[in-house]
């Protein structure tokens, strides 16, 4: 019995063990049951379905939209009409959009899907005609639709600042930036881009938006592609410099301004054209040679006096060639030898680039060339071609005359001497020298010479009182004692200009009379 009592027992026990067991299971499937039916209809409560931008609009004017719509729109820069910026933001991304939805009036109903490619969504827009002038347009993502995709809140919060941070930067950067398609049709652009747009078109902000600029097309495997455009807005020409990037089948435009680096280089040509046109006018042959000794500027001045071709000029020759080229023309002085001639040629490029060095070539031909060299910044050393011929003459003559006036003074018996306003003597002849034998170069040096070698008396003080300027009653002739007690006879005369000449002649007493010959005898009464 007590055998039979516990089989029951155990057996009863086995058996509310199992039960357990089944309802824990049972439960537990139950729960699983219920969580994947709640993961599968509850994470739509959760987790909303992606809710449309749904756009109404009465005459192009805007009635009611969605929130999501609204955040598009304030997304989207000018214009100031909803409509405008409705139409900016779906013409890059839905081909043909704007010609569609005009034609929504007469088709009632226009379905388009975006654009697959880099930084396009999958997008579909359907515009209905409601009537009353009303159009409803519906932008959705296909591909998201019941997607119940969860974002990392902190990743999202990240990328959103930085994508706020780069579109801050492209809309505040002054150059223009903007993507085009395989076509050349306007994509994509920055503000910058737009505000020039909407100046050009009036402010109507359509789409596409009109190419600005005659960029560069990019070349295969050449990486980017610059080159200067203009753009003309009112009249007003701004430069640019475009620069072209492909990126797949769409191209990255780049517009730098270059108004500074375009007036820059209009006012250094404008600065070498006044130059060339200046140096075109001298009458002085100028050469400017590089550090290499090649030609680079000539003026026409140069062909005039050296006879040298024009087009061998144009062709560049280094110096020694254009020298070389002279003495076939005999144009420079005649050498001994051609290697004294190499060696002088050698020595004027050397003193020409190393500091002023001024040389005289008297020509076969009788002509008389100053070359003058002087080096220039980075090594570059420029000649100065000058015919000094008439200057030569003109020297050679007046230096003839003043010898030959030299030797008509010298002849004279009278000694002869100019004195400037300043006292110092300008002209003394020979007999001058013979009679004082002083050189004496000032009127106070003479005088004192003079009362040395002769003796004072009415006549010398007569006579410095009339060169000094001190006697009002000033004589303009007299007589002194002379050297070795001689009798002179002197005479001042005024040549202007405070100038003075002073004649000193020894007289012939026996045919003077009447007052010469009591001066005469006073002077010889002093000495």
């Amino acid at each position: 019995m007590l055998l039979v009592g516990f089989e029951n027992a155990l057996t009863a026990l086995v058996a509310g063990t199992a039960s357990v067991c089944l309802a824990l299971a049972l439960m537990r499937l139950w729960d699983r049951l219920r969580g994947g039916r709640r993961g599968a209809l509850g994470h739509d409560r959760l987790q909303p379905g992606l809710q449309p931008m749904i756009f109404l609009f009465r005459r192009q004017r805007l009635v009611d939209v969605t929130a999501p719509g609204r955040t598009l729109l304030d997304r989207v820069a000018a214009p100031d009409d909803e409509w405008g910026r409705l139409q900016r933001w779906i013409g890059p991304r839905f081909e043909l959009a704007g010609e569609r939805l005009d034609q929504l009036a007469r088709q009632g109903r226009v379905e388009l899907v975006g654009r697959h490619g880099i930084g396009s969504a999958a997008l579909r827009l359907l515009a209905e005609d409601l009537g009353d002038d009303l159009i409803r347009i519906t932008l959705t993502d296909p591909e998201a639709e019941q997607a119940g995709i969860v974002v990392d809140s902190m990743a999202q919060q990240a990328m959103e600042e930085e994508l706020d941070l780069l579109r801050r930067a492209l809309d505040q950067t002054p150059m223009l930036v903007w993507r085009q398609d395989a076509e050349d049709r306007v994509t994509w652009a920055n503000a910058a881009y737009l505000r020039r747009a909407e100046t050009l078109d009036d402010g109507s902000g359509g789409w596409p938006l009109p190419r600005l600029l005659d960029t560069p097309k990019p070349v295969p495997g050449a990486g980017t592609t610059t080159r200067r455009a203009p753009l003309d807005s009112n009249g007003v020409i701004s430069w640019y410099d475009c620069h072209s990037h492909r990126m797949g089948d769409e191209t990255m435009m780049f517009a730098l301004p270059a108004d500074a680096a375009v007036r820059a280089e209009r006012s250094l040509r404008e600065f070498v054209q006044t130059l060339t046109k200046t140096f075109a006018d001298l009458p002085i042959g100028l050469a400017i040679f590089d550090r290499q000794r090649n030609l680079q500027l000539f003026n026409p001045a140069l062909i005039d006096l050296t006879g040298l071709p024009t087009g061998f000029l144009t062709a560049r020759p280094t110096l020694f060639d254009l020298l070389d080229k002279l003495r076939e023309l005999r144009m420079v002085p005649e050498p001994k030898d051609y290697r004294s001639w190499r060696q002088q040629m050698s020595n004027l490029e050397s003193a020409a680039a190393t500091g002023h060095h001024v040389e005289t070539w008297s020509l076969p031909g009788g002509q008389t060339y100053r070359v003058t060299g002087r080096p220039h910044p980075d090594g570059a050393v420029a000649f100065l071609f000058e015919d000094i011929t008439s200057e030569i003459s003109l020297t050679r003559k007046f230096r003839a005359e003043l010898q030959l006036g030299a030797h008509v003074l010298d002849g004279l018996d009278d000694a002869l001497a100019v004195f400037g306003p300043d006292g110092k003597v300008l002209v003394r002849n020979r007999a001058y020298l013979a009679l004082w034998g002083d050189g004496a170069e000032t009127l106070g040096a003479a005088l004192a010479a003079w009362q040395d070698r002769a003796a004072p008396g009415p006549g010398f003080a007569a006579l410095r009182a009339r060169l000094t300027g001190h006697d009002e009653a000033r004589r303009d002739s007299g007589a002194m004692a002379g050297p070795d007690g001689r009798l002179l006879r002197w005479s001042v005369t005024g040549l202007g200009g405070g100038r003075q000449m002073l004649r000193l002649s020894t007289p012939d007493i026996a045919a003077d009379t009447g007052p010469e010959r009591d001066d005469y005898a006073s002077a010889m009464g002093a000495g």
